[in-house]
Parts: C-alpha cells; structure tokens; sequence
C-alpha cells in the first residue's frame, strides 16, 4: 500500500468519525440524552432554593372561585305604639310654655299685668292670636268661677283647655292600607310628602318606611326629588337598611312625575301594601315647584289613587312654617302635617296654629336624629309633656 493511499484512509475515518459523533449529538439534542442546563439556570433548580419558590400560577382558564359577598342583616324598627311616650323626655323641653303658665297662674290674684303675661307666653309660644284669644277667654272665666288658685287644680283646667285646642277628635290616623280601586284591582296606599328643603322631608319619608315596616306592611319609596341627587342616594341607604325597594332615576334632572308614576307601578305590580313619594323642596314660592307638585299627584292618580299628602314643616320655624304651608296646601291638598324638630323648642303651639289654619291634623312628629324618632301625634301625650 502506498503512502497516498494510507494518507487517504486515515482521512476517511477521520471524516466517518466526526459524521457518527455529530449524528449522536443531534440525537441527544432531540431528547435523546438530559439537557444542557445553563449555569444561570442550573443556580435556581437548586433543592435547597425549591422549598422558597413561588407556587406555580394558575391556568388562566379556569374561573376564579367568587366568595359571595355576605348579605346585610335588616334592621327592626322599633314598635310604634308608645313611641311619644318612651320619647317624653325630650318632648319635655318643649314644655316652657306650660311651666310659665302653670307659674303665672299659680300666683293666686292675677293682675291684669300677669294676664297680658300669659297672653305673651302663648303668642311666643306660636299658639297663634285668635286660639290664644280663646284661651285666654276660658281661663279668665274659668278660675273666677273655681274661685281657686290651687296649683293641681289650675293645671288641670289648663290642661283640659289646652288639649281642646289640639283638638282630641280629629282624625290621625295615616291613609296606609291598599285600597280598591273604581277599576276594581286593589291598589297600594299612595303617599305624597312635600315641603321645603332643609325641613327634614327626605328623612321623613325614610323614617316613615320604618314605621310602615314595624307594623308589618310592606313599602316602596319613590324618590321624586330628581333635582337632588343626595336625595335618592340617601332614600337608597335608609331602604336597604329596612328591606324596602327604591324606585329612582340614574339622571339628575330627570321628570319627578315620571319616577312617581313608576314608585306607584312597581308597588302595584309587587302587591305593596304602600308607596310613599319624595318631592322637590326648593322655595316654595317658585311657581314651577308648585305646578310640578300637581303634575306629580295627577299623574300618580293615573296608577293608583293618592291616599295622603303630607307637608313636613319644622316646628322652628313658626309663623313663617305657616306661610309655607297654606302655599303647598292651595296646591296639593294637604291631608296631614308632619312636624319636625319638636324636640328641644318652645314654639309647641304650631300644632294648635297649623291645625286650625290648614283644617288638617298633625299626624306625626319628629322628636330627634334618630332612625325612630318620628312618632304619630297623640293629643293627650303631647300636652302632658308640655305640662311635664
């Protein structure tokens, strides 16, 4: 063999070598033989490093477990009967008028000086001028014929006065049972609340659901006050407190005849035994407020008949409460009158005023911040609080 020819088969198997040790290279690196790790790599698949390594992550395509959402627990309204008596109390601050009368009339000779004193307790007091004229009349009269400046017999006098000008007999009671309608289809009892911004409606209506639902009937509100955004969040937070469905609109501005219109269905269709409607309050001597106001009764009327329309007045308020009441009263018919802010005041004669100038009971008052601090009127339990 020639040296050309040994030279040539060396290189032969030198080429055959390198192409076999490629082709198991190629192998290996098809999964043949373990991975090359590189070192960066190889650090973090230390055992030591895998007991701190972050769990894997989850498939995206498997829906995340959504825990509910806890469902709030309803309040229970305090019962109503006995609620002015439980809140004596506080009603009790009102009561100046009757400890300055009871002190004046207890002094035995009254001179005509301590009668104009009397007639001047009254007037502050916004009894009005022609009840305390009567009063006035009465009393004279009638501790000349006793004959008797005792006081427990001059305070019973006076109060059997005094409880004859609240007026025991007229009717309190709130229009609130679902009623029958000339279609023959029962409807739920509709309640219209108007009065002046800052007088404490929107509460009012809220408060007045509770009473509702203490007695066990079932309440829709409507909140009418469409140019009030607060109004209908705070309608909203009330409600679900209570468990009662509010009927508003998502759009400030939006028609307050419309949201009563459809307060009144949702009751209707839902079987309520009552649907109570919040209104605008702006100054009550804008003229669109007032056409507003019908506009909003008559078409409520159209679903269901408006049972009670009650105008909320603050008892601070006096003479001027008075004024906002006859101009809401020529207006929507007022039913029944609800009296805030009673407690902490010397002006307890508006309820003897109100009544004898709109013709229509005080049904309600409020006597505090609290969620059941509105209680129905009761005569005898008012004036014995004002003579507490």
């Amino acid at each position: 063999m020639t040296d050309q020819t040994l030279i040539l088969l060396v290189v032969l198997a030198v080429v055959v070598l390198g192409v076999v040790l490629g082709g198991i290279g190629l192998l290996r690196r098809r999964g043949g033989g373990a991975p090359t790790v590189p070192p960066e790599t190889a650090e973090t698949l230390d055992p030591d490093a895998e007991a701190t390594a972050a769990p894997p992550t989850a498939a995206t395509d498997e829906p995340a477990t959504e825990v509910p959402a806890p469902t709030p627990t309803l309040e229970r309204p305090e019962p109503v009967a006995g609620r002015l008596q439980r809140l004596r109390a506080r009603l009790a601050r009102s009561g100046t008028v009757g400890q300055a009368l009871l002190s004046i009339l207890s002094r035995g000779d009254l001179t005509e000086s301590d009668w104009e004193e009397i007639e001047e307790t009254l007037l502050l007091a916004d009894v009005g001028i022609g009840p305390t004229t009567e009063l006035m009349d009465t009393l004279r009269t009638r501790t000349k014929v006793l004959g008797t400046t005792d006081p427990e017999v001059v305070r019973g006098v006076l109060r059997e006065e005094l409880l004859a000008l609240v007026g025991p007999d007229m009717d309190r009671r709130l229009a609130a049972t679902p009623v029958v309608g000339d279609d023959g289809e029962p409807h739920p009892a509709t309640v219209l609340v108007v009065g002046v911004n800052g007088n404490g409606k929107t509460t009012t209506v809220a408060k007045l659901a509770r009473v509702l639902v203490a007695e066990g009937k079932s309440v829709v509100l409507g909140a009418a006050d469409t140019f009030r955004a607060a109004a209908a969040d705070q309608l909203e937070t009330w409600g679900s407190r209570v468990g009662v469905d509010v009927v508003r609109s998502d759009r400030e501005g939006a028609d307050p005849a419309a949201v009563a219109f459809d307060a009144v269905k949702q009751g209707r269709e839902a079987g309520a035994d009552s649907v109570i409607v919040d209104t605008a309050g702006r100054l009550q001597n804008k003229q669109d407020l007032m056409d507003e106001l019908g506009k909003i009764k008559r078409v409520m009327s159209r679903q269901a008949p408006v049972g009670e329309v009650l105008l909320v007045l603050d008892a601070t308020t006096g003479q001027n409460g008075m004024r906002q009441a006859q101009v809401f009263a020529d207006v929507v018919d007022i039913s029944g009158i609800v009296l805030t802010k009673l407690d902490g005041t010397a002006k307890g004669g508006i309820v003897v005023t109100v009544q004898r100038e709109l013709g229509v009971p005080v049904k309600f008052v409020g006597l505090g911040e609290g969620a059941d601090d509105l209680a129905p009127f009761v005569p005898e339990e008012f004036v014995d609080a004002l003579l507490s």
